[in-house]
């Protein structure tokens, strides 16, 4: 009988002895220990396996249950590492996952902290039994357990707790922190950013700088959020992100490890299409595979290939980030659903206010978080400079699936589809009238000042290349400096009609009026003499537009 697969398990202990398939990461825990670092942060996307990995860590270093935890890990590869099998069982752990601390506001945040706290030492109430405790801490003890200490005992109560049980146990501890940040990105949507930022580096800070009582810390989360901001102080730190070359295979799955996957499975024929759906991420110039929809198709491979990594989370700061976005960001976007890289320095020190901020960093935080890859970096003046793509068809589906929901801010559902339907038609007067309602809308939508046609212009280039794409191919051109765009739809099947749009903006400070604007689109397309390239594919039926905007007025003329 084939052992099952396990979606969403983040329990190591669990998984092994219920004989679940396990991808052996256990080289993780050989990296850790000759690491030299005392504290290390590895972001990494979300569902990559970062909780499980710290689960495998506590089983395999934590002092109690030493024996029964050692039977874990037979047979897998760290077993074979003699020297580093002595420290199994050598060190008391604390595990504390950060994951499910989303709240409303600050106030539920630190309630949420509070809770967390509370149940860490429920797990070592031992210790209230011991003689090496003093009656202070243990007093200190039980207000963090039946949640009557201040604020500020909470957020040293890691540390606090570091210290009761190198007491109890002669030995120092490993400190596991899990998913640090979500408690920040949520924050960050919320509005009380600034205030949890203060709560987490607190805790982060009280715990991991010069503490006598530490051994070693491993730190995870999405983001590396700037060391002044957060990790203030903690000169033994070391970050290895997705561009890092240190631990670059311990999260995700390596291309072998899923092609032995599907072979396990009888699935080795849909490796092709795993590696188009699933594949594409790189961490350290290494090739990694998306273990969470891996897994997820093998689990449910009778229904086909799905999107379940996007699906697995709402994606709202994502969605927010790119549709507050200017022309420039539509331009990459339109640039990037093509196929095409763009060209964009990538800080790995993040700091989520700066994103809203500096909109270059919006391609950071997508890089960081698994919405684009780096597929070619270069160390340029102290700087990372990569080629970013989408990293495959999972996450090409969720940009496309943001740019509809952009029109469809703008239009209903079925006006949407009926002005793209006018369009290919050649209905211009309905394509007019819903058109100028998309103009309308999307005005107010993007706000963007002295920017509107463009990004109006942009969303639709965007919208026809996703919706489109079946059966057209989406040429765009800019000349921005002129306020001259254009739009060319090449149909797949020639019999179709082939379409020619120019757009121009006409300054409302300029005298000249919308009308000769019109006129000299036309003649613009006539001059460029566009639809020879559509001739030269034998496409005799064509369509010639201008689209002339000046302040909220936009004409809409047939050549």
């Amino acid at each position: 009988m084939k052992k099952t697969i396990q979606v969403g398990t983040s329990n190591f202990k669990e998984l092994i002895e219920e004989n679940h398939f396990f991808v052996d990461k256990s080289l993780l825990i050989k990296e850790f220990v000759q690491n030299g670092a005392k504290v290390i942060l590895t972001p990494r996307p979300r569902r990559f396996g970062k909780t499980l990995n710290m689960s495998m860590l506590k089983h395999f270093f934590d002092i109690e249950n030493k024996e029964e935890n050692k039977n874990l890990f037979k047979g897998l590869k760290i077993e074979n590492e003699k020297e580093i099998m002595k420290m199994q069982g050598k060190y008391p752990v604390i595990f504390l996952s950060f994951k499910n601390q989303k709240h409303f506001n600050f106030s539920n945040l630190q309630d949420g902290i509070k809770s967390l706290m509370a149940n860490i030492y429920n797990e070592h109430d031992y210790l209230l039994e011991s003689d090496k405790l003093s009656q202070f801490d243990k007093n200190k003890f039980m207000s963090i357990l039946n949640r009557s200490a201040s604020i500020v005992d909470f957020l040293e109560a890691v540390s606090d707790l570091t210290r009761y049980l190198s007491k109890y146990y002669n030995q120092k501890v490993i400190v596991l922190i899990d998913e640090y940040d979500v408690p920040l990105q949520e924050a960050f949507i919320r509005g009380y950013y600034e205030e949890a930022l203060v709560l987490v580096r607190n805790i982060l800070t009280a715990a991991l700088k010069d503490n006598v009582y530490l051994e070693k810390a491993l730190v995870t989360g999405i983001l590396r959020v700037a060391k002044e901001s957060i990790f203030s102080g903690l000169n033994n730190l070391q970050v290895h992100t997705i561009l890092s070359y240190k631990f670059n295979d311990k999260f995700g799955f390596e291309e072998n490890e899923v092609i032995d996957l599907l072979k396990y499975y009888d699935l080795e024929s849909k490796k092709d299409e795993v590696k188009n759906w699933y594949n594409g991420y790189m961490f350290g110039g290494k090739v990694i595979y998306n273990p969470w929809s891996v897994l997820n198709y093998i689990d449910n491979n009778e229904q086909g290939f799905m999107p379940y990594w996007i699906n697995s989370s709402g994606n709202e700061l994502i969605k927010r980030l790119l549709s507050r976005g200017t022309k420039e960001t539509k331009e990459c976007l339109e640039e990037l659903i093509k196929g095409n890289a763009i060209t964009k320095i990538v800080d790995d020190h993040i700091v989520m206010k700066d994103v809203d901020e500096d909109e270059e960093n919006i391609w950071s935080f997508l890089t960081m978080s698994g919405y684009l890859k780096p597929v070619k970096q270069e160390l340029i003046r102290g700087k990372i400079k990569c080629d970013l793509k989408i990293p495959n068809e999972e996450v090409h589906i969720f940009y496309e699936n943001l740019i509809v929901k952009w029109f469809k801010e703008s239009l209903t559902s079925q006006n949407y589809n009926t002005m793209l339907k006018a369009l290919i038609t050649k209905d211009v007067e309905t394509f007019d009238e819903i058109f100028t309602e998309f103009i309308v809308r999307s005005m107010s939508y993007f706000d963007v000042s002295g920017e509107e046609p463009e990004k109006v212009y942009h969303a639709f280039v965007l919208g026809m290349i996703v919706s489109l794409n079946d059966k057209y191919q989406v040429k765009s051109n800019r000349e921005s400096g002129y306020g001259r765009y254009d739009v060319m739809l090449i149909p797949k099947d020639i019999t179709k009609t082939g379409i020619i749009i120019e757009f121009k903006k006409i300054k409302e400070t300029k005298p000249k009026t919308i009308e000769a604007g019109v006129k000299e689109a036309l003649e613009q397309i006539e001059k460029q003499k566009y639809e020879s390239e559509l001739s030269e594919r034998n496409i005799t039926d064509i369509l010639k537009l201008a689209i002339v905007f000046k302040g909220k007025d936009v004409r809409i003329v047939e050549g």
